[in-house]
């Protein structure tokens, strides 16, 4: 499995160059089961990333455009009435999809934004008192721009709290931007990805990730960490369990990328930023924009041995 693991890194990283730490956080994200929400400035590659993911996992892919006007029929669904047989017909949205881009997600209203509530938390929607089951695996990567640019909608608590993950791309390198100049479309290049990894792969990854182990000296080191957001003046909102939890499975994946059967400290250190900066808010403080200092505090003030 480490072959497929490098071969899927390598394919996605064709498209998007220098990003090897990012690409190898949303394969994590994937493993863990988790979703990915990815922030930055437009223009740095969200969307490429997730359409090479979708093309090296051999997903079915639907993009969904987020705007002021969407509606939550617009993503989930509409039962149509046949005349033929008198009755209603319903046609799946497109969240009906195994990796589904929830693109610019916070320029759409909350209303909408809610709409992805159920489906990323228990693979399923619910439409007109039907439940109707997502397919599998089920992977949503949403894309935000920063809030502090004009007609976008901040993402509650609850909505971020859906995301394992919360990641930025940032500018590429001086060598890696160079390449890109000078080098082909990346569109063209995404068009030639080939599958890399199966579904069962995928499933059979997932699997040996939740049997990594973690000592009991590794998850001393976890609950301190999320005590110390929970007890810390400096810190308005802690950790909670669910965000406990994601940083366990994200750093057992991470673990699992490295080719390891159990977990490090450094495999903690290396998830954190992305599990924990868009759960924590300091004191004061009502946005999020402050998370990555936090983040970066609790590594700095948690010692690895109690």
């Amino acid at each position: 499995m480490q072959e497929v693991l490098r071969r899927t890194i390598a394919e996605v990283g064709e498209v998007l160059l220098g990003k090897e730490h990012q690409i190898k956080l949303s394969l994590c994200c994937l493993i863990s089961g988790g979703h990915l929400l990815i922030e930055d400035l437009p223009g740095m590659g969200k969307t490429t990333l997730s359409q090479a993911l979708a093309s090296a996992l051999g997903f079915s892919f639907n993009r969904i455009q987020f705007t002021s006007d969407l509606l939550p029929s617009d993503i989930l669904g509409v039962s149509i009435f046949n005349r033929e047989h008198s009755n209603f017909d319903f046609h799946p949205g497109p969240i009906f999809s195994q990796l589904v881009l929830a693109d610019e997600i916070n320029r759409a209203t909350p209303k909408s934004q809610s709409a992805l509530l159920e489906a990323m938390e228990e693979r399923q929607v619910t439409v007109e008192g039907e439940t109707r089951a997502l397919p599998e695996p089920f992977f949503v990567i949403a894309t935000q721009n920063p809030n502090t640019q004009a007609g976008t909608f901040p993402l509650p608590d609850s909505q971020l709290d859906r995301f394992m993950m919360r990641i930025s791309l940032g500018y590429p390198d001086p060598s890696a931007e160079r390449i890109l100049l000078r080098g082909e479309d990346r569109r063209a290049v995404l068009s030639r990805l080939k599958p890399t990894m199966s579904s069962e792969d995928l499933v059979r990854l997932q699997m040996q990730s939740r049997q990594v182990n973690a000592s009991d000296s590794l998850i001393d080191y976890l609950q301190r960490l999320v005590h110390y957001t929970r007890h810390a003046p400096d810190f308005a909102l802690g950790l909670s369990p669910r965000g406990a939890l994601a940083l366990l499975a994200s750093a057992k994946s991470w673990a699992l990328l490295a080719g390891r059967d159990h977990v490090v400290p450094e495999d903690i250190q290396a998830v954190l930023p992305g599990v924990v900066e868009h759960r924590l808010r300091e004191n004061g403080d009502f946005s999020d924009h402050k998370g990555t200092a936090l983040a970066q505090r609790l590594l700095n003030r948690v010692d690895i041995i109690g």
